[in-house]
């Protein structure tokens, strides 16, 4: 073959790749479901009559759930309770832990996670039902313990706004975690509970590479916005903070410095941070995702996650898992440390209030 010929074959070949590359989702197929016995797959992904399936768009899923309030056993997540409006998530953040989850509901925790999404339509009628109870103490509860509540179907169903709008008229105390700057469309609603000391939210912010986080988190806001986002919600009086989470060694670990002291500037008080653990079927797309992204520092960025999860990607142990161990994890162990305390992060005192917590009818009780 000719130099020309072969310059061609190589732009035909580039071609062919980029068109089966998904772009606008962070996984690329659907892994096998743990929970099918038999299952149907198709083994040659390039098939013609593949194609169709592949681009798929979103469908959301109308359900009347049963609950909306969960306990969660995890000591890692720093909350008892938990509800989450919509599951399945369209951001499609490839390092997501919930995608697993998505197996539960029959679905695989690839594609199916970004792209069937579950909408819990009673979820207010849900919760009001759940703090009518009477043994309820007003133990405060998470938004987006599982996935985000301001994911793009909040536009369509305003799940969140209402169920911010239940806790309001309860003073429930509430914790907020999103990537999407939609948030600021409950700004009104935030503002009168930040009032009263039953709200404080979390922006995740896990890169300021642009490139990275198209690849990473495809269907979430930049940076810049995230930013905005902090900084005009700590305006109106709600107490912000940030999430930095995962931090991936070799890809964003190098970037908590310039994130907490961006946030700092737009008004956050306090941070935390995970670092990163595949666990489940997530091991399988990471790493499709890593080698297919970042081919020339792959190698290097999997065994990096191995050596601080003990030779694995994934440690199931508690207070060990979200924080990884060995010389790597320590260093940003000790970055997270050092620069919280330059930049004055966590350095209130500030619980959420659960005085204010009332059922319509009731007066005020102090517990």
């Amino acid at each position: 073959m000719s130099e020309k010929g072969k310059q061609d074959h190589f732009k035909v070949k580039v071609k062919k790749q980029e068109e089966q590359y998904l772009t606008g989702r962070g996984a690329q197929f659907n892994t096998k479901n743990r929970f099918h016995k038999h299952e149907t797959t198709k083994e040659h992904i390039e098939a013609i009559d593949d194609w169709e399936e592949r681009n798929v768009p979103t469908v959301y899923l109308e359900q009347e759930a049963k609950s909306i309030v969960n306990k969660i056993d995890s000591p890692d997540t720093g909350m008892s309770y938990s509800m989450n409006p919509y599951a399945g998530c369209e951001h499609g953040c490839i390092y997501c832990y919930a995608r697993n989850v998505h197996e539960y509901w029959g679905y695989s925790a690839g594609l199916d996670f970004e792209r069937k999404i579950i909408v819990k339509k009673n979820a207010p009628q849900l919760l009001r039902k759940f703090l009518m109870k009477k043994n309820w103490d007003a133990t405060p509860i998470m938004l987006s313990g599982n996935t985000d509540c301001y994911q793009p179907a909040e536009q369509k169903y305003r799940l969140t706004r209402a169920l911010l709008e239940v806790c309001n008229e309860f003073n429930q105390p509430v914790g907020i975690l999103t990537k999407n700057s939609w948030i600021l469309k409950d700004k009104d609603v935030l503002q009168e509970m930040a009032k009263k000391q039953i709200v404080s939210a979390m922006v995740s912010i896990t890169s300021f590479n642009e490139e990275l986080r198209r690849a990473m988190e495809p269907r979430t806001t930049t940076a810049k916005q995230k930013l905005k986002v902090i900084n005009e919600l700590s305006s109106a009086g709600v107490r912000m903070g940030i999430m930095m989470g995962p931090m991936i060694p070799g890809l964003n670990e190098h970037e908590m410095q310039r994130i907490m002291k961006a946030a700092a500037d737009n008004g956050a008080t306090f941070t935390a941070y995970t670092f990163i653990r595949l666990n489940g079927a997530i091991q399988f797309l990471f790493h499709d995702w890593l080698y297919k992204n970042f081919p020339d520092r792959a190698d290097k960025v999997w065994h990096l996650v191995e050596q601080s999860h003990g030779g694995k990607v994934n440690d199931s142990r508690w207070g060990v898992r979200m924080r990884g161990e060995g010389h790597i994890a320590k260093m940003v162990a000790q970055q997270y440390k050092k620069y919280g305390k330059l930049y004055g992060m966590n350095a209130e005192e500030w619980h959420l209030n659960r005085s204010l917590f009332k059922r319509p009818g009731e007066q005020g009780r102090l517990f």
